[in-house]
């Protein structure tokens, strides 16, 4: 197996912990509501508790992923993510979940940050969309898999402890992950702006760079012309682009559709195990339209792809509001939410981490990364932890306030967003 394949695989299953994590809380809520009593508010804290956490490892891993390499750091991560995963297993009171929970929630942070860095560094110009993209396919073949995996363990009727054996699964990928990062070189890009010369040269050839020497020249004016420091006045574009993809993200309300697909359901009348199947279907969309996306993300480009499914957004979101505030074709809420998860996998989940990673020259890469990324989880927590008390005194206002926020992010898009598509990192000028 060649190195960048190696590579793409491991930043991949990264990217598939921070899916099944991500979305595995979604087949919990209703035994952790009965296990600790909780209220609406209680659940909000306990669902978002993990997305602080998230928000701390990526605000925190920028500096160690620029000094130490996104590979090294990844190595720690997957120690977390088997610590969280055995921590909720074991967990002997909502204290301790919540810990092993923040935990987990580090380790998905600091992932958003280094493992879509690390897909960028490797690939080459004309397929970078398509291999950073695969960390996105994987977040969701993740959200798949943990929607897939509550389903099962559903099934197997464990009673009062369900919720523990959802949590609990993650162990195995995370222990794979930890093996496979052993087996993969540094970033060529990382190591020379570390003076390692020599290293980057031959991990570039194990990557099947055609021009190895001209790689290393535009690897070094990069690093002359680039300043070391993430400062408001040399970077402010770059900053703000990365502000706003990722706080649109979590404004589209994706996360919180994810998080609370089965209360969501369940509100519509849909019994348990039946709610656990709608998540799937959910899940397998977003699999299916994230996999389209990845085709076409090299050829139409990401700003076309956040345009067309800023669109889409808009149109599914107010569908949604419509019938949650009415009462009435309830039996059309799921083919709402489809069409909604349809139109981002195809845009904002597709291109957002591949769009961040491409806009900071290779010196403050980790950090823009990282400020992108804490946007993204600062503004998920918040949406998060107040989607079940605002869902229950009424059904309909989040989706009312997710469709406007798309229908700014339309705006926003077509009028600032530059194209990155089939340009080599060092030739980014935004």
């Amino acid at each position: 197996m060649n190195t960048l394949l190696k590579g793409t695989l491991v930043g991949g299953l990264a990217g598939l912990l921070f899916g099944f994590d991500t979305a595995v809380i979604a087949g919990t809520t209703q035994g952790l509501t009965q296990a600790f009593r909780l209220d609406p508010s209680g659940l909000g804290m306990t669902v978002s508790s993990a997305l602080w956490g998230t928000l701390l490892g990526a605000l925190f891993a920028g500096r160690p992923g620029d000094r130490f390499g996104a590979r090294n750091c990844l190595r720690a991560i997957a120690g977390l993510y088997i610590v969280s995963a055995l921590g909720c297993l074991f967990a002997p009171s909502l204290a301790v979940l919540v810990a092993a929970r923040v935990l987990g929630g580090i380790a998905i942070g600091a992932s958003s940050v280094l493992a879509p860095i690390y897909l960028a560094e490797i690939a080459p110009a004309h397929r970078r969309g398509m291999l950073v993209g695969a960390f996105q396919f994987n977040i969701v073949l993740g959200i798949l898999v943990a929607y897939l995996s509550n389903y099962l363990v559903g099934l197997a009727d464990l009673g009062a402890d369900e919720w523990r054996w959802k949590f609990g699964v993650a162990a195995l990928p995370a222990l794979l992950l930890c093996g496979l990062l052993f087996v993969i070189p540094n970033s060529p890009r990382w190591l020379a702006v570390k003076g390692r010369t020599k290293e980057a040269e031959q991990v570039l050839r194990e990557i099947g760079a055609a021009d190895v020497a001209g790689e290393l020249a535009r690897y070094a004016r990069s690093h002359v012309a680039a300043g070391s420091t993430l400062s408001w006045s040399r970077y402010r574009k770059p900053m703000l682009l990365a502000f706003a993809i990722a706080a649109f993200n979590q404004l589209s309300g994706i996360n919180a559709i994810l998080y609370y697909a089965n209360d969501i359901f369940a509100a519509a009348g849909f019994g348990k195990v039946s709610a656990d199947l709608q998540s799937v279907m959910i899940g397998a969309t977003n699999l299916l339209f994230t996999l389209l996306a990845l085709t076409v993300i090299d050829r139409l480009g990401r700003k076309t792809l956040l345009i067309v499914g800023s669109v889409g957004m808009v149109v599914a979101l107010t569908g949604t509001a419509w019938i949650q505030w009415s009462g009435m074709h309830r039996d059309l809420l799921l083919w709402a939410l489809v069409l909604f998860i349809a139109a981002f996998a195809f845009s904002q989940g597709a291109v957002i981490w591949v769009y961040i990673s491409e806009i900071f020259p290779t010196e403050v890469r980790a950090r823009g990364q990282s400020l992108g990324a804490s946007t993204h989880w600062l503004m998920d927590a918040i949406v998060a932890g107040v989607f079940p008390a605002m869902a229950a005194r009424s059904n309909g206002l989040p989706f009312v306030l997710f469709a406007l926020a798309m229908l700014v992010q339309l705006f926003v898009v077509a009028r600032w967003f530059v194209e990155t598509k089939g340009t080599r990192l060092e030739d980014i000028d935004v």
